[in-house]
């Protein structure tokens, strides 16, 4: 008989089988929590990074006094600014009111062409001073968690490890670097681009990499590249790996997304400009990696920088977190076998070694190059750039060699990591976001403050500034054409990330003619301090915020006697 001192193994089996279904049932319940928790988490993680490394204010669309501060950003606001107030730009990519008569592609206006011809058709219902730089960012960031997040959800072994390495994975240093160029922080293209890669079905299918490659064309030519260079090495793996069909079919593809980005270069208004012949003057720094190159970018590593142009464009650190991050996952390969999961993934990030190597090699090439050769790179003069889809393979290696590890280790693991992180990085964060504080004060203009500004502007067919090139005070010359642009009167100027020769005889043939004393009538001329301003416009010569200025004859009475200025039509005067 069985006493009730001895249940015998049956009972215990039961009761190990029961606590088994309890602990399951907790383990169900938690991976729900955790599903239910990922909308929020995919918020929260971009909306906490943007808020640590930009002021609130920027996301106010009404509010761009903080960019035309003789900044990057600022002619891109100003670029995208002229296209919605431009009535005949329509869907162009371009504008005639700066750069007149000539006119300018968004593109070298640095303006992000996407977003820019996007908001066009809303244009009339966007404040008249409105900018979507501010917002982009966020936008960009959301982005960056959502695709970090497709590459790591299968792949961690437990949600503490996933999010830490979503963080670790969407938001590197070289990322916010890129605040002065905000059109760059659309890092998400090159994380999208990996996504697919690593997609065997996904990947094969060009409706996926069609709309990359075009979004990416429209958002900036760099990132073209680094994305190009992804889809170029899907197409290489199907013309080796694939039968005779395979390799026609990919063929005609490729030829065919070549000829949509040849396309789209049209559109955007590439060709004709003048190279730069700078090639590997921003090439990436060998000690990159580890150099913040900018003292006030680390906490914790000293910082070098013998040549500044390199380690700004050529930014690549990781952090001291992301370092200990890659030290670590080469301990944790060496220690403990890759699963089967992890396995097909590196063999299939190893068909993307040759494009990562071109890629290497143009990042740090630094050396004196044949002049067709110097031409044909102009597109990717700052190369230090393209180092950036190795930098992210690196951290998503080491993410996948620390997932080997239990759930528990890993997150512990990264938890350290990413504290080393934040305390390395913070510093940054806040030089960074000092450069939006401005954004707070909801100016509009610090340089033309003075009341006769917008009625001269007003009065006026065409501005001009004399010398032309206008990089000379930035400041001044973003605060008058945004306040001409506004008025519908074309700007002679431009700053452009690449100029034309036509424009460049044109610039110098109007500085001649205003040295012999020949205006163009009707125009305002912006006068800089080096320039002596004719005999026989001296009674036209005003003085404005300590700028000087010669106006049109037709308000020179009115401004002596203090009258009321005429205005010019309210559409844009031809030149």
């Amino acid at each position: 008989m069985t006493t009730l001192s001895n249940p015998g193994p049956a009972p215990r089996v039961a009761r190990a089988w029961n606590r088994g279904r309890r602990g399951s049932a907790a383990s169900g319940s938690s991976r729900a929590a955790w599903r239910l928790a990922t909308p929020l988490l995919l918020a929260a993680l971009p909306l906490a990074l943007f808020f640590a490394f930009f002021h609130a204010s920027t996301l106010d669309i009404g509010n761009p006094g903080w960019l035309i501060r003789a900044s990057d950003n600022g002619e891109n606001a100003l670029g995208a600014h002229a296209y919605w107030h431009d009535p005949n730009a329509g869907a162009s990519l371009r504008t005639g009111l700066l750069n007149a008569p000539d006119g300018v592609p968004v593109l070298y206006t640095d303006s992000n062409p996407l977003l820019t011809l996007a908001a066009k058709p809303f244009a009339r219902a966007l404040p008249a001073d409105a900018q979507l730089i501010g917002p982009f960012v966020l936008f960009s960031l959301f982005l960056q968690a959502v695709f970090a997040w497709l590459l790591l959800r299968r792949r961690a072994p437990g949600p503490v490890a996933l999010w830490v390495g979503v963080a670790l994975l969407a938001f590197p240093p070289t990322l916010f670097n890129r605040f002065i160029h905000v059109n760059l922080m659309a890092h998400w293209t090159i994380l999208a681009a990996l996504y697919l890669f690593l997609d065997a079905k996904r990947g094969e299918r060009m409706r996926w990499w069609v709309p990359l490659i075009a979004i990416t064309a429209l958002i900036h030519s760099y990132l073209l590249v680094m994305v190009g260079a992804i889809w170029a090495s899907v197409m290489l793996v199907r013309l080796l790996d694939g039968g005779p069909r395979t390799r026609i079919a990919t063929l005609v593809q490729g030829t065919a997304m070549l000829a949509l980005v040849a396309l789209l270069a049209w559109w955007l208004g590439v060709g004709g400009q003048i190279a730069a012949r700078n090639f590997g003057f921003y090439s990436m720094p060998l000690d990159a990696l580890w150099n913040p190159g900018i003292q006030t970018y680390s906490n914790l590593l000293p910082a070098h920088e013998p040549t500044p142009a390199r380690y700004f464009e050529g930014f690549q650190y990781l952090g001291a977190g992301g370092l200990a991050l890659i030290a670590t996952a080469i301990a944790v390969a060496g220690a403990l076998p890759a699963a089967a999961g992890e396995d097909v993934v590196r063999q299939r990030l190893r068909r993307l070694v040759p494009a990562l190597l071109v890629l290497g090699i143009l990042a740090i090439t630094r050396m004196q190059l044949p002049v067709f050769l110097q031409v044909g790179l102009d597109p990717v003069r700052a190369s230090g750039r393209l180092f950036w889809p190795i930098g992210y393979v690196m951290v998503f290696v080491a993410l996948l060699s620390v997932y080997r590890l239990s759930a528990e280790r890993a997150a512990l693991l990264l938890v350290a990591v990413l504290a080393l992180q934040v305390a390395d990085l913070s510093n940054m964060a806040a030089a960074i976001r000092l450069q939006s504080a401005e954004a707070d004060r909801h100016r509009l203009y610090v340089r033309t403050l003075d009341p006769r500004w917008a009625p001269l502007i007003a009065s006026a067919g065409s501005i001009a500034f004399i010398p032309g090139d206008v990089t000379k005070d930035l400041g001044l010359f973003q605060e008058v054409a945004w306040r001409a642009v506004k008025a519908g009167r074309p700007v002679g100027n431009v700053y452009a990330a690449r100029g034309s020769r036509a424009t460049i005889r044109r610039l110098t043939a109007e500085r001649a003619a205003f040295g012999r004393g020949e205006l163009v009538p009707g125009r305002l001329y912006v006068v800089g301090p080096t320039v002596t301003v004719p005999a026989g416009a001296a009674g036209r010569r005003l003085t404005l915020d300590g700028t000087t200025v010669v106006v049109p004859m037709a308000v020179r009475t009115a401004v002596a006697n203090d009258a009321k200025m005429p205005v010019a039509a309210s559409r844009p005067a031809p030149l």
